[in-house]
């Protein structure tokens, strides 16, 4: 793996974290290492994480601390909620940019077309081809939101 790699990045922000004795970010920042290097060792067989990779499992955290925030402020815990908020903060820094609304319908409306959807029918083989597109840059309960109401209007 290069030095360059979004896994080297990470290791290395761990590192200034914990000199600064941040520790929120340096706590994160172990914790998604922990779940990048137990995703390289699932499976038959070990594996060094490519940069998609790596941004697949952020993304994957990402959403757990949007989903506990939102559990924890539904409980009446704002000081739990704003820990994960914080910490979801540090993880959207390691991300892409997430897709506006409007460029989100536009590739929907692409993908509806390349495919040739009509109806809720084909909704899986526009969710296939706006995820390939999306890349992580948009929630899939997002994507198949917008998804549903464009195959609704046509």
């Amino acid at each position: 793996m290069s030095d360059s790699s979004l896994k080297a990045t990470i290791q290395h922000d761990l590192t200034t974290a914990m000199r600064e004795r941040d520790q929120v970010r340096s706590g994160t920042l172990r914790m998604v290492l922990t779940a990048i290097t137990t995703e390289e060792v699932a499976g038959k067989e070990s594996r060094e994480l490519t940069d998609d990779d790596v941004l697949k499992v952020l993304a994957k955290e990402a959403k757990k601390r949007k989903e506990a925030a939102t559990a924890y402020a539904d409980a009446s815990r704002p000081e739990l909620a704003d820990r994960e908020l914080a910490e979801l903060a540090i993880l959207d820094a390691y991300l892409p940019a997430q897709l506006s609304d409007a460029e989100l319908e536009t590739i929907v409306a692409e993908a509806i077309a390349t495919t040739g959807a009509t109806g809720m029918a084909q909704m899986g083989q526009v969710m296939k081809a706006t995820q390939g597109a999306v890349a992580g840059r948009a929630d899939g309960g997002r994507v198949a939101a917008v998804v549903k109401a464009a195959l609704a209007k046509s």
